[in-house]
């Protein structure tokens, strides 16, 4: 079934784009590139006989239950879940060693610190996946990854509801075209970072799982040395939004896999 929903895509240009993160010295302060919002089709997988595959892919749809359910309190669930994850990526897409490195809570509230992200995009590019993988391993292991296959994969889960506004939505990779990519800057007051913004193809095919729950995950991937598909992904606001009950929220964790 497809559904309509709209989305912030990014603007080609020929200057460099960025986001600026607490300019001023204001905590929350954002300046954003140039993004335009653009009505789409989505299709909706829940319940379809056909579904994305990791290693084909690069993502996959699938339950999970954690003995986690409160991912807002203290540090001690972090060690848990990890351990969760590890297990997980291990048994699912063949991973040899597992890094968990952040985990976000997202929430679609205007006074959230950290809400949905609303612009067409991937985390990282290659140079930027490049170096956090120096950041988290250091020069010499990051030349063991390297050799030996490694991949930057996300899994993306609903924290104590079921989502009914704003859920994530991803582009199928074989629909993207080179020229759809483009190089995004992101400048915090103490550093640099980059990630690909993706600007509007309406060849692009979108596709999500609706009401997805707390024991479902996404597994899906951000980078991979070895040529597996990325996928650009966003929010997505869909008409039947202002009537949702409950606002999203949302935990994502990004780890940094090695696969020989």
């Amino acid at each position: 079934m497809q559904i309509d929903a709209s989305v912030n895509y990014h603007v080609k240009k020929s200057t460099p784009q960025a986001f600026e993160f607490d300019v001023d010295g204001i905590v929350g302060n954002l300046v954003s590139p140039e993004l335009i919002e653009t009505k789409i089709k989505v299709t909706d997988l829940r319940g379809c006989n056909a579904h994305p595959q990791f290693d084909r892919d690069g993502i996959e749809f699938l339950g999970h239950v954690s003995a986690v359910e409160d991912f807002e309190s203290g540090e001690s669930w972090k060690a848990i879940y990890d351990q969760e994850l590890t297990d997980l990526l291990k048994a699912r897409i063949g991973a040899k060693e597992v890094i968990v490195f952040d985990h976000t809570v997202r929430i679609d509230d205007p006074q959230a610190s950290r809400r949905p992200a609303r612009n067409v995009h991937n985390d990282y590019n290659e140079k930027g996946a490049e170096q956090r993988l120096i950041d988290l391993v250091g020069e010499d292991r990051a030349q063991e990854f390297k050799q030996a296959g490694y991949g930057f994969v996300n899994v993306w889960r609903p924290v104590q509801n079921v989502i009914q506004s704003s859920p994530l939505g991803f582009i199928r990779p074989q629909s993207t075209k080179a020229g759809d990519w483009m190089d995004i800057g992101l400048i915090y007051p103490d550093r640099f970072g980059q990630i690909l913004g993706v600007a509007a193809n309406e060849n692009h095919e979108w596709f999500y799982h609706s009401n997805m729950k707390p024991d479902e995950i996404v597994v899906f991937n951000i980078y991979d040395n070895r040529s597996r598909p990325h996928l650009a992904h966003s929010a997505l606001d869909l008409p039947s939004d202002k009537a949702a009950a409950t606002p999203r929220k949302s935990i994502e964790s990004r780890t940094l896999v090695r696969y020989s």
